[in-house]
């Protein structure tokens, strides 16, 4: 399940989804922005006097094969194809044809054509099912966004940009020429800048996640050619977080953002096992846990978040598990297998685990304190929804009651008892329950924090240390549509875009809660500020649009229209 909402900190959100099946959406903030503050990073404060890459490298008596983007590798096979005739495609539509045997989008945008990869580089979503609006195309899954033009990605949580291909017309017949190695991939990768060793700026992000990595790539894609080091106490390359708990069977490698070998030709160091203890503000320097230091020009701090942990007698116990990394995900899986496992909060880890193990598992129990999964994030009816889904799979919920005890045997865990007397067999335990901010090593410092450990940014990402940043699920950030109030997120699109319904009041479904193919509203202010989908693709991907745009949905609006009439609703 997924939501979706237009909270950015400083403009209307765009949509996407929090797990990868299709029909359900998350929708924050714009990769723009998150560009915007990594420019700022790139262009004001690292490069001397804001000077542009090209002078800035010129004074320094650089040769262009020094710093300028790293050159693409030629193809010789170039495929020439005719695809269609000219009014097969009227405006505005997405067609997908083939070439070579290769699928290509081709899309007629105002009387022009283009051709573009046909998937989404995040998960494979077919980009003729998506949303087409000026030069905008939105991914139907998880609204990531693409320009038409360039192929360029503009929103996430891709980090790539897809193919561009060439559209000749000719006697009312369209063909598409393209290097068969481009029609191989439903990717592109950003030239970036090289490492110049006469720049002795450094900047140092701690954390290894998805708001570093991107923060790394884009600071060497604006032309930033610096020290890049990225620090993190884990023992892996970024990964994707959301697949521990959907695809607990594949090993870390299947699962990298990039791999070493990426970063390291873009001159970006990566120090695994290296995690902070402290932060020295004046001095400029961070010291690890191994003892060493590392001094910095510009700090970014994108240390994330960690599971909360339980504080019941036994919770020292054998097989109590969190799930923060892959080898957590696999002891998880191996320990559950054909046994009793409890899972204790009904959050998104909590549930997905429960889907992934359904079949696997011997028994399924979950144990929450509130009547619904997900309840104070997508409400009860999205809640039920999920519930009765895994219901019908065998999962037992044992819903507003807690966990009061865990009992064992020869040190492991065997039996969980709640605080109404029930006893749940319990060979292998799993909480989810909640996180908290990965910031205790800045305890004692300056830097400005919330009561929960939350690192306080403007809407720049910029803390109030002069040049130390924060992002990801270690910051609270203002929100636009909060009026200016400030959320933590804990979302992956969020830590890349660096933004669900926080604060509605009401809702409006649209289809069948029952037939498990909806679309609901969230309301705040007599206004939408959210929606989620199941089975209806690609609406929230359109209604993000709208808000995207800055256009408001009030609550009549959403309650006159129905799924058919979204598109409608999204073009006026």
């Amino acid at each position: 399940m997924g939501a979706l909402s237009n909270e950015g900190r400083a403009s209307p959100a765009v949509g996407w989804q929090l797990c990868q099946t299709p029909g359900c959406h998350l929708a924050g903030e714009s990769r723009r922005q998150q560009q915007c503050w990594l420019s700022d990073l790139g262009d004001k404060c690292l490069n001397p006097a804001g000077r542009t890459r090209s002078l800035w490298c010129s004074i320094r008596n650089l040769g262009p094969s020094e710093c300028l983007p790293v050159p693409s590798m030629d193809s010789s096979d170039t495929i020439t194809e005719e695809v269609c005739r000219e009014d097969d495609v009227g405006d505005g539509q997405l067609l997908e044809v083939m070439v070579a045997g290769y699928p290509v989008l081709l899309v007629r945008n105002r009387r022009e054509f283009r051709a573009l990869g046909s998937k989404c580089p995040h998960y494979g979503a077919p980009l003729s099912k998506g949303v087409l609006r000026g030069e905008r195309l939105r991914c139907p899954w998880h609204g990531a966004c693409f320009n038409i033009r360039t192929g360029d990605i503009e929103e996430y949580p891709a980090l790539d940009c897809i193919p561009c291909f060439k559209v000749t017309v000719e006697d009312g017949k369209v063909f598409i020429t393209a290097k068969k190695k481009d029609l191989e991939s439903s990717q592109r990768v950003k030239d970036t800048s090289r490492r110049c060793l006469l720049n002795k700026n450094t900047m140092l992000l701690l954390g290894g996640g998805v708001a570093a990595l991107v923060c790394a790539e884009t600071l060497r894609q604006e032309g930033f050619t610096g020290r890049i080091i990225m620090a993190t106490k884990e023992k892996h390359v970024p990964y994707d977080k959301s697949k521990l708990s959907k695809e607990m069977n594949l090993k870390a490698e299947d699962i990298y953002l990039r791999k070493p070998e990426f970063l390291e030709a873009r001159g970006i160091e990566f120090w695994t096992e290296k995690e902070a203890v402290s932060v020295d503000f004046q001095k400029q320097k961070v010291r690890f846990m191994d003892g060493s230091s590392q001094k910095y020009h510009q700090l970014l701090i994108a240390t994330g978040s960690h599971s909360g942990f339980l504080k019941v007698p036994g919770a020292d116990l054998q097989n109590i598990c969190t799930l923060q990394t892959p080898e957590e995900s696999s002891k998880i899986l191996e320990l559950a297998t054909g046994r009793n496992l409890v899972i204790v909060g009904a959050s998104f880890i909590g549930m997905e685990v429960a889907a992934f193990l359904s079949d696997k598992a011997g028994t399924i129990s979950v144990v929450e304190r509130e009547e619904f999964p997900f309840q104070h994030a997508m409400g009860p009816q999205v809640g039920g929804v999920a519930m009765k889904m895994l219901q019908n799979k065998g999962v037992k919920f044992h819903m507003k009651t807690e966990l009061c005890e865990l009992k064992g045997k020869d040190g492991k865990v065997t039996e969980a008892v709640l605080v109404n007397g029930e006893k749940l067999p319990a060979d292998v335990v799993v909480v989810g329950i909640g996180s908290t901010p990965s910031s205790a090593f800045l305890k004692g410092t300056s830097i400005a924090r919330d009561a929960k450990g939350a690192i306080l940014v403007d809407l720049h990402m910029q803390t109030n240390i002069p040049k130390v940043f924060a992002a990801g699920d270690v910051v609270t950030f203002p929100v636009a549509l909060l009026d200016g109030d400030r959320s933590s997120i804990h979302h992956q699109q969020v830590a890349e875009a660096h933004g669900c319904g926080k604060g509605y009041t009401d809702t409006v479904v649209k289809g069948s809660l029952e037939q498990q193919k909806f679309l609901i509203f969230y309301i705040r202010d007599g206004h939408v500020t959210a929606a989620a989908s199941l089975n209806c693709d690609p609406m929230v991907s359109l209604i993000a649009e709208v808000l995207y745009l800055g256009k408001q949905i009030s609550k009549e609006e959403a309650e006159a229209c129905d799924i058919g009439s979204i598109t409608s609703l999204a073009q006026s």
